[in-house]
């Protein structure tokens, strides 16, 4: 009887992919240029097995162990491919994330023409646990369609249909409403295999026009706009984690911002100089004369260093003359006036009688006109 070997451990590659160093086939193209070690030796095949990342090395560096999962929502808009990298250069949708993101993979495939929720993990684990059928995890999308259609029709869609040769698992569609030969339709299934909603659309007859996803097991669009993207809080995803079959549409969802850098301590005020007090709470900014700091600018800008340091003194009036007082005599008694009472440096009187009748004032009284 054979018995089947368990081997333990996990494969290198795998547990790389999970700890974020890339994808699993980029790490093989590493393993094979000689990139990864495992104490100091190079690994040899992506098929060797560890049960931990100890001693494991990529360009010299050692890997720490993997952070614990995240789980993003994105609405993807279309004309996007749902790939890392395309060899014609076309739009992907990680040319739309975010800066600041960790590295993502995404979980299911979008068509380029189909837009919707298209979730993004940092977990290889979790990426196929939300992937495999055996799981239950529904996917729900939103159809626009041209052609004829009734409920009937959609209802036999309940015993799954076979296109081609592929067989596809039950779909429950409902006809949400109908204008003419337009119409929406809604479309719950869980095997989500390529292009199904297309081609069994199109199996019925229609012409599919607009193709949305609404909903990924409990993870829902709701009101995430076109390009923006969320994040699954940590304590909703572990308990999806513990009971993945749960379809219950889950909202609690924060919107992603990119981490702020840390802020540098504020250097220590010099010596003997006190600290600026911190503004009151609630308290109104001064307002600013910007006009008057620009003239005030304008004139530092144009002084020089050393004028506006030590300015020179300003000129005197004209016909002033600078001359000090006399010293006090002994007791606080001014020297006497010399004679004729000028004193010196003060300018000479005139002489009375020289300068003639005063002109009569604009108030007095005129004698008779001649």
């Amino acid at each position: 009887m054979n018995k089947t070997l368990q081997r333990p451990g996990q494969r290198i590659a795998k547990l790389l992919a999970r700890a974020g160093i890339a994808s699993r086939r980029e790490i093989e193209r590493m393993i094979a240029e000689g990139r990864v070690a495992i104490d100091g030796k190079p690994v040899e095949t992506p098929a060797t097995l560890l049960e931990s990342l100890k001693g494991v090395t990529v360009d010299g560096k050692p890997v720490g162990a993997p952070p614990p999962a995240r789980l993003f929502l994105f609405h993807k808009p279309t004309g996007l491919l749902v790939t890392e990298r395309d060899p014609k250069g076309r739009t992907t949708i990680y040319d739309r994330l975010p800066p600041g993101l960790p590295r993502v993979v995404p979980v299911g495939r979008l068509d380029l023409n189909t837009e919707g929720l298209l979730l993004l993990t940092t977990d290889g684990e979790l990426k196929r646990q939300l992937e495999l059928p055996a799981t239950g995890v529904e996917r729900t999308y939103r159809a626009r369609t041209y052609g004829p259609i009734s409920q009937a029709q959609l209802e036999e869609l309940m015993e799954g249909v076979e296109i081609d040769g592929v067989r596809y698992g039950p779909i429950d569609a409902n006809l949400e409403r109908r204008t003419g030969a337009n119409a929406w339709i809604e479309l719950t299934l869980k095997e989500g295999k390529n292009r199904e909603v297309r081609r069994v659309l199109e199996h019925l007859g229609l012409q599919v026009s607009r193709l949305i996803r609404i909903r990924y097991g409990p993870f829902v669009l709701a009101d995430l706009p076109a390009g923006e993207i969320g994040e699954v809080r940590q304590h909703e995803l572990v308990g999806f984690r513990k009971a993945p079959r749960a379809n219950e549409p889950l909202v609690a969802v924060a919107p992603w911002r990119k981490p702020e850098p840390e802020e540098e301590p504020a250097a220590a005020p010099p010596a003997g100089k006190r600290p600026a007090r911190p503004p009151r709470p609630g308290a109104k900014p001064r307002p600013v004369n910007t006009k008057r700091a620009a003239r005030a600018k304008a004139f530092r800008d144009t002084q020089p260093a050393d004028e506006a340091k030590a300015a020179p003194p300003k000129p005197r009036r004209p016909g002033k003359l600078a001359v000090k007082a006399p010293p006090r005599q002994e007791g606080g008694a001014r020297p006497a006036k010399p004679e004729g009472g000028a004193r010196p440096g003060a300018r000479p009187r005139k002489p009375s009688g020289t300068s003639g009748p005063r002109p009569p004032s604009r108030g007095a009284p005129r004698g008779p006109r001649k």
